[in-house]
């Protein structure tokens, strides 16, 4: 298993497309958090909310371009067929694929961790609130993993990388708002929206951010990725 997250980690550096995708997602962050109209200079207090904010929508494009090659490009070369001949199980596959592409989406975002310390010395106060930063960047962790499950999954289901990104782009794009946004319906019964918001991934991320770290929510996030996995097996064992 470790041998194929190695492999995913060697092909996606291997080539300028992936330093580039790292390249842009930390300079659009950059940029939004202090150059841009409303950035963290203009506040007049330490904190990183505008980044936790802009990040999630960040990677809903980053981590499709990163997962859309996992298997699509394997169906499309014909190497899934010698990858079937390893002495690997479906879960080893699956894991290594998932692994790889996390560690990934994890080093894009270790830099932005400098965000932080650069807030941090430009305060005139306290400075920030760290559990509430920690919180935030663990939430973004988690976020990345079930994104990268999603992603991972629809590149299960088609042997074109571009239909792979655009499947997992709209399928996080729908998890991660989707639900928030039909709660805010005011047809819907008195209650029932903020089950509606629970089922989404936003919730849980917010909840998260706040720097409360509830089993429900880690729950949650392993349950979601679980059965995104067990939708790629049954993909996989179709072919």
């Amino acid at each position: 298993m470790w041998a194929l997250c190695k492999k995913e980690l060697s092909q996606f550096f291997s080539s300028l497309s992936g330093y580039i995708a790292i390249a842009v997602f930390l300079l659009v962050n950059g940029l939004v958090l202090f150059v841009f109209e409303d950035n963290v200079l203009d506040f007049g207090y330490a904190t990183l909310d505008r980044f936790f904010e802009l990040a999630p929508w960040i990677l809903l494009l980053l981590i499709p371009a990163i997962t859309m090659r996992s298997f699509a490009e394997e169906f499309r070369t014909g190497t899934w067929e010698v990858l079937r001949t390893q002495p690997l199980t479906d879960w080893q596959i699956i894991g290594g694929k998932f692994a790889g592409a996390f560690l990934v989406v994890a080093i894009a975002l270790c830099p932005t961790f400098l965000y932080s310390f650069i807030v941090q010395a430009l305060s005139a106060d306290q400075g920030l609130d760290w559990g509430a930063t920690i919180g935030s960047y663990l939430g973004l962790y988690l976020l990345a993993a079930v994104f990268t499950a999603i992603g991972i999954w629809c590149s299960s289901l088609t042997t074109n990388t571009i239909v792979a990104f655009l499947l997992a782009a709209l399928s996080t794009a729908a998890l991660y708002y989707g639900f928030h946004a039909i709660s805010l319906l005011s047809s819907l019964p008195a209650g029932l929206g903020y089950w509606i918001e629970w089922m989404g991934i936003d919730f849980h991320y917010r909840s998260v951010s706040r720097g409360l770290i509830v089993s429900t929510d880690l729950i949650y996030v392993i349950s979601l990725c679980f059965l995104f996995f067990l939708f790629t097996i049954r993909n996989l064992r179709k072919r």
